[in-house]
C-alpha cells in the first residue's frame, strides 16, 4: 500500500515537473525569438524619436559649391564624401529595418545647407545629421536614387554642378509617442482602478457580512476575470467613447475611453488579489488593535493595510503589467492611429497596439514588432525588480 502511494505521489511529480519544463521551454522559446529578432533595431534613438518622418522637396538657392576637405570625413571607409558639395553619406538601416542613405556629415559652407522649398511650405530647408536622401534628380541626367546606395548617389553629385530637386526625410520610425501613451494610459488607469479595487477588498474582506449577496458579489468578480477583453473593448466603443465625447472635446476613440475600459478589465484582478493579502493578516493583529481601544477603521487603515501592503504592491504589478500588454480592447476603445503629439482626447496606441499595427502591413514588420516586445519585456522586468525589492524593504519593516 506504501509502495503504491509511493509510486503514485512520483508520477504525479514527474507530471507536474514535465508541464514545468514544457512551460519553461515555451516561454524561452519566445523570449529566445524576441531577442533574436528585435535586438538588431534596439538603440536609444527608436525610443526618443518620433514615429513620423516629415518628407520634403527641395531647390537650390545658390549655384556656389562648396569645395570643402575634410581628411577625417575621407578616410572614413563607412563615409563616402562629396568636396564638392560638402556632404558625407552612408548605407544605413532606418529604425524600421528598411534600408536607407543617411546624411552622416554636412559642412557648414555646403550649399545643402540652405536651399529652397518646392513644396508648400516658404521657409528655407537645410540637411540634417541623420535625414535620409530619397533621390537627387539633375538635368538631362538619371536621378540618383536611395536604392543604388551611397556611393553612387555622391558620385552622382561629383558629376553635377546643379540639381533640380532634392527629396529627403526627417528621421521617423521612433516609438516615442507609444511609450508616451503607454505611461498616460498606466498613470490614469491605476488613478481610477486602484482606489476603486482596494476599498472594495477592504469592505468585502474587513466590513461585508457572509451574506448571499456578498458570496455572489464575489462569484461575480471573479466571472469577470474570464471576460476575453475584446468584449471590454466594445463595451469601452459603446459607452466610455460616446461619453468621453459629450463631455470633451474628442470625437472617438480617446486616452480617457482606454483607460477607463482598461480600469474596468483591472478591477477583479485588484480586487481578487487585494483581498487575498488581506485574508493573511494574522486576526490575532486585528484583536490587539482593537483591545488597545483603536476602532475598526483605525485597525483597518493603521494595522491591516500595512501588513497587507506587499499584496497590494502585487496587484499593482499585475495591473501595470496588464495595462502594458494589452491590445485587443484597446483597438476599440481608443483607436490605431500612431501619433506623436499624444493629447488626452485624441487618438493614440500603446506599445502593445503599435505591435499590433507593425503585424498587420504589407508584409509585416517582424523585426520592429519584435524590438517593441523586448522594450515591453524590459519595463516590466524592471518593474517586476523593483516592486520585489520594494516588497522586501516591506516585510523587513512590518516582520512579515
Amino acid at each position: 500500500m506504501l509502495n503504491s502511494v509511493r509510486t503514485k505521489d512520483r508520477i504525479l511529480q514527474g507530471m507536474t515537473y514535465f508541464a514545468s519544463f514544457i512551460s519553461l521551454f515555451v516561454l524561452l522559446m519566445i523570449v529566445g525569438f524576441v531577442f533574436s529578432n528585435g535586438i538588431r533595431l534596439l538603440n536609444w534613438d527608436l525610443v526618443t524619436h518620433n514615429y513620423e518622418a516629415v518628407n520634403h522637396i527641395a531647390g537650390m538657392e545658390s549655384d556656389d559649391l562648396c569645395n570643402c576637405e575634410n581628411r577625417q570625413i575621407e578616410e572614413d571607409e563607412n563615409l563616402f564624401y562629396s568636396e564638392k558639395w560638402g556632404i558625407a553619406l552612408k548605407d544605413d538601416i532606418n529604425l524600421e529595418g528598411s534600408s536607407v542613405i543617411v546624411v552622416a556629415y554636412v559642412d557648414e559652407n555646403s550649399p545643402l545647407q540652405s536651399m529652397t522649398d518646392k513644396g508648400v511650405g516658404e521657409e528655407a530647408l537645410s540637411l540634417g545629421i541623420d535625414y535620409s536622401i530619397i533621390r537627387i534628380a539633375f538635368e538631362g541626367k538619371p536621378t540618383a536614387l536611395s536604392r543604388y546606395g551611397a556611393e553612387d548617389m555622391i558620385k552622382a553629385l561629383d558629376e553635377s554642378d546643379t540639381f533640380r530637386e532634392l527629396e529627403y526625410t526627417t528621421t521617423g520610425g521612433g516609438i516615442r509617442g507609444s511609450i508616451i501613451t503607454t505611461l498616460y494610459l498606466i498613470g490614469l488607469t491605476l488613478a481610477i482602478a486602484l482606489p476603486i479595487g482596494i476599498s472594495s477588498a477592504v469592505y468585502l474582506n474587513e466590513y461585508a457580512k457572509n451574506t448571499r449577496i456578498n458570496r455572489t458579489i464575489r462569484s461575480l468578480i471573479e466571472m469577470l476575470t474570464g471576460v476575453p477583453s475584446v468584449i471590454y473593448g466594445l463595451m469601452g466603443l459603446a459607452v466610455f467613447v460616446p461619453i468621453t465625447v459629450s463631455l470633451t472635446k474628442a470625437t472617438g476613440g480617446n486616452l480617457i475611453s482606454g483607460s477607463l475600459t482598461l480600469a474596468v478589465i483591472l478591477l477583479p484582478v485588484i480586487i481578487r488579489t487585494t483581498e487575498e493579502s488581506l485574508k493573511v493578516v494574522p486576526d490575532e493583529l486585528r484583536f490587539a488593535s482593537l483591545a488597545l481601544g483603536a476602532s475598526k477603521t483605525q485597525t483597518t487603515a493603521k494595522v491591516v493595510l500595512p501588513n497587507a501592503f506587499p499584496g497590494i504592491l502585487t496587484a499593482t504589478l499585475l495591473a501595470i503589467g496588464r495595462i502594458i500588454g494589452e491590445s485587443a480592447a484597446l483597438v476599440f476603445a481608443i483607436g490605431t492611429t500612431i501619433k506623436d503629439d499624444v493629447s488626452l482626447t485624441d487618438k493614440s496606441t500603446s506599445l502593445a497596439v503599435h505591435i499590433w499595427s507593425m503585424m498587420t502591413d504589407e508584409p509585416a514588420n517582424i523585426e520592429l514588432s519584435a524590438t517593441i516586445a523586448l522594450i515591453i519585456l524590459i519595463i516590466v522586468l524592471s518593474m517586476n525588480i523593483s516592486i520585489k525589492l520594494l516588497t522586501k524593504r516591506m516585510v523587513e519593516r512590518y516582520g512579515r
